[in-house]
């Protein structure tokens, strides 16, 4: 029968947890508190003064760093992070919030969750992140729509961003470290308490295979002090790696190139050094070839794994060249791989060239959409029938002229007008207030025309006609038109769209 332990954590607080085994990881015992709001960590290992002070460091100085500064409560969401240390029959432990209630299977696999008895367990990301184990196992409705994997991808590359800047790595970036809910559109990272403190301390573990570094895969065999250990930039390319596979199900380095005869030895070449994108322009020995597929492949993993019919350039023009970076220079040369700052922002501009798809059985729902005519979903094949308004967004530079942003809005019923779309001065981050979180104006499609409906903007005007501005006040509505051009606000950084008609 298990009973209640009662011990003090190192904040001087009363912690209870049932003295019963819930989990079992790689080198924890975990055990849920009475009202299973958090979790009790213990660890295996046998108790050392740098497993201590690595444990204090986390949940006392950084703990607060992170959480206690500007925005601090945002991090909640996004991060599973310790909140104290514990100790227990000689044991290390932490104390670590529950995860939430949507990171948890609510449906599990097909046939009422007879193929995996999965549900009610947390969504570890590996069930997502490639073709076979979406289609093959997981029940349809755990699976969301594409435009939510897009906003997870947003908040891990926003978590990660801020760990970065904290000066702490993970070590460990994996679809086993990061959970997922492609319902909600939400991600937090976990196994907080291995983080690496460059130059205090080194990191625990190398890594999750397919996600290791390469310049990790190829060193780890060598003596310690020639070893790459993980590290920001490693993290980085791990961060690369989910955002693709979370967004194409399909890993960017496997491909079906044999370098050696040995399944060992091959997969170490293929994952690092000779490492080689997939979908690599100039080199295309390592491509996914449709006819070397097995059938169980074919029969799940199509037409995912078919590169011409589904390219990484459907994830768009901004996300497209962030790719290209990560896996062809960035592969051997750390120092190119993009930022996780670099991937939240390019992964937010992409957010607003998402288009939905018209066919009913398209399983993605959504698509980004191109400068080109006729628009199709690359997903279903299906042809979108409906004339598209882009808003290619300018803002004034030094010279007080109108300039390109590389931003563009797609208009669609679901289409709200932002504050930061109008002004190149707001950034979407987690610093982002409540009043630049509230629309705008929207859009709306009446009778085949497009119309914006200004609701909160004091300066919209059309100016397409130089010297001859139409003021639209709020409560008005302004028909869009191909060429046409419109303030969306004088101030300062304030932003002039462009009206394209697709």
């Amino acid at each position: 029968m298990s009973s209640i332990v009662r011990v003090t954590d190192s904040d001087g607080r009363g912690i209870e947890f049932v003295n019963e085994l819930a989990a079992k990881g790689s080198v924890k015992d975990v055990f849920f508190s009475p009202d299973r709001s958090y979790v009790v960590a213990l660890y295996r290992e046998q108790q050392t003064a740098v497993l201590r002070d690595r444990l204090l460091t986390i949940v006392q100085r950084y703990r607060r760093q992170i959480f206690q500064n500007e925005g601090g409560e945002y991090w909640k969401s996004l991060f599973c992070w310790p909140e104290s240390l514990l100790e227990y029959q000689g044991r290390l432990g932490v104390k670590v919030p529950a995860y939430a209630d949507s990171f948890f299977f609510r449906h599990g696999s097909q046939q009422n969750d007879s193929l995996l008895n999965i549900q009610g367990k947390e969504k570890q990301g590996k069930w997502f992140a490639t073709a076979m184990h979406r289609r093959r196992y997981l029940d349809p409705r755990e699976l969301g729509e594409w435009r939510n994997y897009l906003r997870l991808c947003i908040q891990m590359a926003r978590a990660v961003r801020r760990m970065h800047a904290a000066g702490l790595a993970h070590s460990d970036l994996s679809y086993k470290n990061v959970l997922i809910d492609p319902i909600s559109g939400r991600a937090c990272v976990i196994d907080i308490d291995g983080l690496v403190v460059p130059g205090k301390f080194p990191p625990d573990v190398i890594g999750t295979e397919d996600f290791i570094a390469p310049e990790v895969v190829r060193t780890r065999h060598v003596s310690t002090s020639q070893r790459i250990l993980p590290s920001i930039a490693t993290d980085r390319h791990a961060l690369a790696v989910l955002i693709y596979m979370y967004l194409l199900y399909r890993h960017p380095l496997k491909g079906h190139k044999v370098h050696d005869a040995d399944p060992n030895i091959d997969n170490a070449l293929m994952m690092g050094e000779r490492a080689l994108f997939v979908e690599n322009l100039t080199d295309r020995s390592n491509t996914l070839v449709p006819s070397k597929l097995t059938e169980k492949e074919r029969q799940w993993c199509m037409p995912w794994m078919d590169l011409e019919k589904i390219p990484y350039t459907v994830t768009g023009p901004f996300l497209s060249p962030l790719f290209t970076r990560a896996f062809t220079n960035g592969l051997q040369l750390p120092q190119e791989r993009p930022t996780a700052g670099e991937w939240e922002d390019t992964l937010v501009k992409t957010a607003d060239l998402l288009l939905p798809c018209k066919h009913a059985g398209c399983t993605q729902k959504w698509f980004v959409a191109y400068d080109a005519r006729p628009l199709v979903c690359p997903f279903c094949s299906a042809p979108y029938q409906l004339s598209v308004p882009i808003l290619n967004l300018y803002s004034r530079n030094f010279q007080n002229r109108f300039a390109f942003d590389n931003q563009r809005l797609v208009i669609h019923s679901e289409q709200m007008l932002y504050p930061w779309h109008c002004d190149r001065g707001i950034v979407v981050n987690e610093r982002l207030s409540e009043q630049a979180r509230r629309r705008v104006g929207y859009f709306a499609c009446i009778n085949g025309t497009w119309w914006l409906v200004n609701e909160q903007l004091e300066q919209l005007a059309d100016i397409t006609l130089d010297g001859q501005p139409k003021l639209v006040r709020k409560g008005e509505k302004l028909e869009l038109k191909s060429s046409q051009r419109i303030l969306l606000s004088n101030a300062e950084g304030g932003r002039l769209a462009l009206v394209q008609m697709l």
